[in-house]
């Protein structure tokens, strides 16, 4: 972009530079007065480390605007770089149009930006002697303040809104202003294009019936492909908190299809969107009355001793309460397998989703759950919050600022396909597991009267935790592995929550790691582990088959409707439409 194809501003004055100075001072004053309050308490520094903070800063700023000012201002026409050590030389890609370092207006703004972020940052960090969560809380709250007042995000301030508006002739905002009615009015911040996908057509479109319903889930059936298949089945519990065909996105991305056509007979429990008619499910329900009676509902229909099982993220936590129950009821064998998607049972280092567990996001809770559940869009809007900078603000700019079409990308539409949850269980939810870590203390949780322990279950396991995962942060999945006492296989997927585990083998992405040896910490695990390239579902079909090779022809109940359970509706049944 040339510079003269850009607005020109105007060189801040010294009274507009003071006016910057000061707006910083009491963003940090605002910021650390809150923190401050809300512990009771004045923040304690160590005034060694605010000073080495406070006089980089100094120095930094002094730099930068020597540096501007001694390569001619706004007149300049070279950039001058900052040094690769200081923050302002940071790579961002909100500053990706090359104007932001060509043009010096832009290039001024970005770098001041920086060394505030970089500053602000080192700041909320240097609170020291508090409670690690309320820490974390300023952390937090810090870099979402820092992530919302990034210059990309203000039309006047961004050189690519800039330049699209007088190419558009403004076209671009009034789009743009379309598209942020249409979000303010459905509640919720799009991300795709949702007209480009249907249910049944190109996402869920794995062949199959629903065989089974009750008021909490219908099981899905899908189809064989193969003559052949292995004797024991699986079934697939996804969480509750989204809609199941994240494995089940198109063809090519689906673990469904890909496990289909693997051999394996494939059920999979569609839970049921929350309405007023739940309002009392607790947890024993999605336990009992969910994955204990599918699992039974199951190898009734097949007259199978047992079931290999995945548990993905909250639906794996679940899993392990299951196993539980059924050791303690003596009935461990029901289950031949289990397998967790990036599940949690020590909360302990959960990562920043436990900042949102203290009482007052609880009577926010409360206040939101009218009817008795809780609308789905504020767990979404929870869940972008953690990613703001990719999931909230990349999408101002590009769809609100730049009047961007909508790309269409089925995860991104399954990512905003929101499902409501039951009022009285997210809450027990959030508070027994994700504040009170409950669930790993023996006997502190009980399910339909029984207390439960961990350390009873016996089942093999194959544990799949993501490298990069925010929802579910490595550290944290890996402490299942300690929590049972049966055999595990950990696995340590590339990418994140999601990615990490929709990796088809086809799409050659990513890779993971592995150890043949039994690894006493995480620290061990990655120290010895072997890196595969690549996706990480063959690994698992390996290990499924050495648990129970044998396979039967596909015949009578092994296809769908054609046992005792009749077809009730195609796959992907009503459930998983209700909105």
């Amino acid at each position: 972009m040339d510079k003269s194809d850009v607005m020109e501003p105007h060189l801040p004055t010294l009274d507009e530079m003071q006016q910057w100075t000061q707006v910083i001072g009491r963003a940090q004053q605002l910021m650390l007065e809150q923190a401050a309050g809300t512990m009771g308490q004045v923040l304690p520094f160590d005034p060694e480390v605010v000073a080495r903070i406070q006089t980089r800063f100094a120095d930094e700023g002094l730099a930068l605007w020597q540096r501007f000012l001694d390569a001619g201002g706004l007149l300049r026409d070279q950039p001058e770089p900052a040094p690769a050590d200081s923050p302002a030389a940071r790579k961002d890609r909100r500053f990706a149009d090359p104007a932001w370092t060509e043009h010096p207006f832009y290039d001024l703004i970005r770098q001041s930006y920086l060394l505030v972020s970089d500053y602000l940052t080192k700041m909320a960090d240097a609170v020291d002697g508090v409670d690690p969560r309320q820490k974390a809380k300023l952390r937090f709250a810090t870099s979402g303040m820092l992530d919302a007042m990034a210059p990309s995000n203000f039309p006047l301030m961004n050189p690519t809104v800039v330049q699209k508006t007088i190419e558009s002739g403004g076209e671009n905002l009034v789009q743009g202003l379309k598209h942020m009615l249409a979000d303010l009015e459905k509640g919720q911040l799009s991300h795709t294009d949702g007209s480009k996908f249907e249910l049944g057509r190109n996402v869920a479109a794995t062949p199959g019936k629903v065989i089974y319903e009750t008021p909490l889930y219908q099981l899905i059936h899908y189809a064989p492909s193969t003559d052949t298949v292995l004797k024991t089945p699986l079934i697939i519990f996804p969480p509750w908190i989204n809609r199941f065909y994240i494995l089940d996105l198109s063809p090519e991305k689906s673990f469904v299809k890909w496990a289909v056509d693997q051999g394996i007979s494939v059920f999979l429990v569609s839970w049921k969107s929350a309405d007023a008619s739940m309002k009392d499910m607790i947890w024993d329900d999605y336990i009992v009355r969910g994955q204990i009676d599918a699992i039974d509902t199951v190898r009734d229909l097949l007259k199978v001793e047992s079931v290999h099982t995945i548990g993905y993220c909250v639906a794996g936590t679940t899993l392990a309460a299951t196993l539980a129950l059924l050791a303690a009821r003596g009935q461990a064998d029901k289950v031949a397998s289990a397998t967790f998607f990036t599940a949690q049972v020590d909360f302990s280092q959960a990562g920043d989703l436990t900042l949102f567990v203290d009482d007052e996001q609880m009577k926010m809770v409360e206040r939101l759950s009218t009817g008795g559940f809780l609308d789905g869009r504020y767990m979404a809007a929870t869940f972008n919050l953690l990613r703001g900078r990719d999931l909230i603000w990349n999408y101002v700019v590009n769809n609100y600022l730049l009047g961007m079409d909508y790309p269409p990308f089925d995860l991104l539409y399954w990512n905003g396909d929101t499902t409501n949850l039951p009022a009285r269980w997210h809450k027990d939810y959030l508070t027994q597991l994700y504040r009170d870590n409950l669930l790993v203390v023996p006997g502190a949780i009980s399910v339909d009267g029984t207390p439960l322990d961990l350390k009873a279950i016996k089942t093999p396991a194959y544990v799949q935790a993501g490298k990069e995962d925010h929802i579910a942060p490595l550290e944290s999945v890996w402490k299942l592995t300690t929590n049972l006492s049966g055999p595990v296989r950990f696995l340590l997927a590339g990418s994140g929550h999601i990615a990490g585990v929709i990796n088809p083998p086809a799409a050659r992405k990513y890779q993971y790691w592995t150890s043949d040896a039994v690894e006493a910490t995480l620290d061990d695990f990655i120290a010895n582990a072997r890196e595969t390239k690549g996706s990480w579902w063959p690994d698992w079909r390996i290990w499924i088959e050495e648990i129970d090779a044998k396979t039967v022809a596909v015949k009578g109940a092994r296809v769908p409707g054609k046992g005792h359970l009749k077809a009730i509706e195609d796959a992907p049944g009503r459930y998983v439409k209700a909105r």
